[in-house]
């Protein structure tokens, strides 16, 4: 199943498609990011979906030159399904908060070093500031072997920047991260629940059933 397939990705430390060929007859989806904890959102996401789940060739790092998430998310598609010759889901996503102007926006992932350090320099930034509202922003697209993108979707979750983060689980900003809905942050939710109100659940929501009649892909569950 796609999820089996998935966790030995993971496992491996990111599968290639320069190794051994596939020689399974299921669609084969080539997930454009290096990074370990979105490909790990993607397969719970598309584990109810009989497909042949990859992450990007290993080493690979696609420059993000664009000005919106969503130019990145198809630079990021194009760039691995040329590379790969297979289909190609890529994603950009970001925080936004008002009080900064937007940021740090497409820059989200550069603001600093590490995930603990970016959270810093926004609750430094935001100190003493009470008007906290922000937004995660998802953009999805899909490219086809040429490396044209055929698919495009996004997804938006609002909420605040708490004064100190809270919860253990997540990735990125997802501790400082509050959304009135769940009176959680994404740190604190449960799988299920971030997938339902996160952006990058939204986003796939809305490119899961043309991403399903595109590729032909099967429910298993």
């Amino acid at each position: 199943m796609a999820g089996a397939r998935a966790q030995g990705i993971l496992e491996n430390g990111g599968a290639t498609l320069d190794g051994p060929a596939v020689t399974s007859d299921r669609p084969v989806l080539v997930i454009a990011s290096g990074n370990r904890s979105k490909i790990r959102e993607f397969a719970e996401l598309l584990a109810c979906v009989d497909v042949d789940l990859h992450g990007q060739p290993e080493g690979l790092a696609v420059e993000e030159t664009g000005s919106s998430f969503a130019q990145n998310a198809r630079l990021k598609a194009e760039t691995v399904a040329r590379l790969t010759r297979r289909w190609a889901l890529g994603d950009d996503s970001g925080l936004s908060i008002d009080a900064l102007g937007g940021a740090p926006g497409v820059y989200s992932a550069r603001y600093a070093d590490s995930d603990r350090e970016r959270i810093s320099r926004v609750l430094r930034e935001l100190e003493g500031n009470p008007y906290r509202s922000a937004w995660f922003t998802c953009a999805l697209a899909v490219a086809d072997p040429s490396g044209r993108t055929v698919l495009e979707e996004e997804g938006i979750c609002r909420g605040e920047i708490l004064e100190r983060p809270v919860g253990e689980g997540g990735f990125g900003y997802d501790p400082i991260f509050w959304v009135r809905e769940a009176g959680q942050t994404f740190a604190e939710m449960p799988a299920h629940l971030k997938r339902k109100l996160g952006h990058r659940g939204k986003a796939f929501r809305q490119l899961a059933p043309q991403l399903r009649e595109l590729l032909k892909l099967r429910l298993i569950c």
